[in-house]
């Protein structure tokens, strides 16, 4: 079940993440420079005598003060070591292997029941663990949050949306319900609708980007629109226009990574503050104008229709207001 559901989410999320496991204890080693190992580099030592970590962690190690010759702190990793002198090695677990552990950690949570719950995520969260930000992330929270959660692949997360864009998330707290999710999202049944602020002016009449979206081949950490990419569309509205800048609501059809932005983009009109896909600082904003504002789906156990709405967080809204005049209305189904 859980290769099947691991299957489902890197389908629609294009998500590939490691599971939680039990955090690693730090271990004492202790050991003699031996005669062949004399005017050896302090970290290329510690290389041959624990080789399952590491050089640049290693060399953290020592700057942390982890290593000690003689009695005494290293001061340095590339110091020369004599024959005779011991040292003894406090080896730390990784930052990674030490990613999937509780982190209490406040949660928006605008709906919660024993199957699941909805939250919105403020700018600036990491969703789930990855190089770069191993800790403080909301897979952390939500092991914290709820027991249920460790047991699940990624802490139930189903989706999931980037650092800086904000916005309601559904996240299961059983694997029936994460299984049902899972499937929903890949089926297309769950409604995502965000609202964007955008360069330029998108023109009146709501239109459809339909292109499919990969890795970008001349810069490894933006996505792009290639051929042979995965399928994706978007939806766009126009809300109304200001400051050179189109206000929007987007629909998500399928959930690649950076759909959106990468969509919007390829049209000559990135986000608002999208440095990454070309996007200006602008209306105050220093991060990519982008919010999750509505999430519809049915309850995966008892089929109840859910939907939810959250307003745009402040960043959002004092731009919303500079280009539109107002906040936007909050939809009806």
């Amino acid at each position: 079940m859980r290769a099947e559901i691991e299957r489902d989410y890197r389908d629609g999320d294009d998500a590939d993440v490691a599971e939680p496991g039990p955090l690693p204890e730090a271990e004492q080693r202790h050991f003699q420079v031996q005669l062949d190992e004399h005017g050896e580099r302090l970290d290329k030592l510690l290389v041959a005598h624990a080789d399952e970590f590491s050089r640049s962690h290693l060399q953290g190690l020592v700057e942390r003060g982890c290593v000690k010759i003689d009695g005494v702190l290293a001061s340095s990793s590339s110091r020369r070591v004599r024959a005779g002198q011991g040292v003894e090695l406090t080896l730390e677990p990784t930052e990674e292997s030490r990613a999937y552990t509780p982190e209490p950690m406040a949660l928006d949570i605008r709906f919660e029941d024993e199957h699941l719950l909805v939250l919105c995520k403020p700018a600036g969260r990491v969703v789930h663990p990855a190089p770069g930000n191993w800790r403080h992330t909301l897979l952390n929270g939500l092991l914290a949050h709820h027991a249920a959660a460790a047991r699940l692949p990624r802490a139930g997360i189903v989706h999931r949306l980037d650092k800086d864009t904000s916005g309601l998330m559904v996240v299961a707290k059983s694997l029936p319900a994460m299984t049902a999710l899972v499937r929903a999202i890949a089926a297309r049944d769950v409604q995502r609708e965000y609202l964007a602020l955008a360069h330029g002016d998108v023109g009146h009449v709501p239109f459809s980007i339909e292109a499919p979206v990969g890795r970008d081949p001349q810069v490894r950490v933006r996505m792009a629109v290639v051929p042979g990419g995965k399928p994706a569309r978007t939806d766009v509205t126009w809300l109304g226009s200001g400051e050179g800048v189109s206000a929007l609501r987007c629909r998500l059809h399928s959930g690649r990574t950076h759909q959106i932005r990468v969509h919007l983009a390829s049209r000559g009109h990135p986000l608002v503050a999208d440095a990454l896909y070309g996007g200006r600082p602008a209306l105050g904003l220093e991060r990519q104008a982008l919010h999750a504002t509505r999430l519809a789906f049915a309850h995966p156990v008892h089929g109840r229709a859910c939907a939810y709405e959250a307003p745009l967080p402040d960043d959002l809204r004092v731009a919303w207001e500079r280009v539109l005049g107002a906040t936007p209305s909050a939809r009806s189904d």
